[in-house]
């Protein structure tokens, strides 16, 4: 007995040219979506990473004029600081306050080529230096005494 069956399109062998083509675009779209996260992250990481070098160097020049010898002068300052294999513009604007013993300090840091996109803005009260010869402040207590 001969078998009457017969090979048919459609009878389930393989797969149809539409299945094939819905199967490509569910794949595209779900490798575009994991493309633009990796660009996204990657764009996030360089940016956190702009914002940490600049939020240290506006610490650090925040620092080095609560430390100077001198009281800051009131006025506008450019600094270029290589950092990090990087040149970077830092302005500093000393400002004077209600308080006869505080000077505003704002630090703004930017990337040498990009001085427009400020970066990490930084704002502290200068105190003026201590006099020469100014005892240095105990911080223990008088029940505690020194050390020792």
């Amino acid at each position: 007995m001969a078998s009457t069956e017969r090979s048919m399109p459609g009878s389930g062998l393989g797969f149809t040219l539409i299945e094939v083509m819905v199967a490509l675009v569910v794949v595209t779209l779900g490798m575009t979506a994991v493309y633009m996260q990796l660009s996204q992250y990657a764009s996030n990481a360089i940016y956190l990473r702009d914002k940490t070098l600049a939020s240290w160097i506006g610490s650090n020049t925040v620092t080095e004029l609560s430390i100077q010898p001198n009281w800051p002068e009131t006025g506008d300052e450019e600094i270029e600081v290589p950092f990090a294999d990087r040149l970077w513009t830092v302005t500093i604007e000393i400002t004077e306050t209600e308080v006869d013993n505080l000077r505003r300090a704002d630090v703004s840091v930017a990337l040498a080529d990009r001085p427009d996109r400020i970066i990490h803005t930084v704002s502290a009260l200068i105190e003026p230096p201590v006099p020469q010869g100014f005892p240095p402040v105990s911080w223990f207590s008088v029940s505690q005494g020194p050390p020792g």
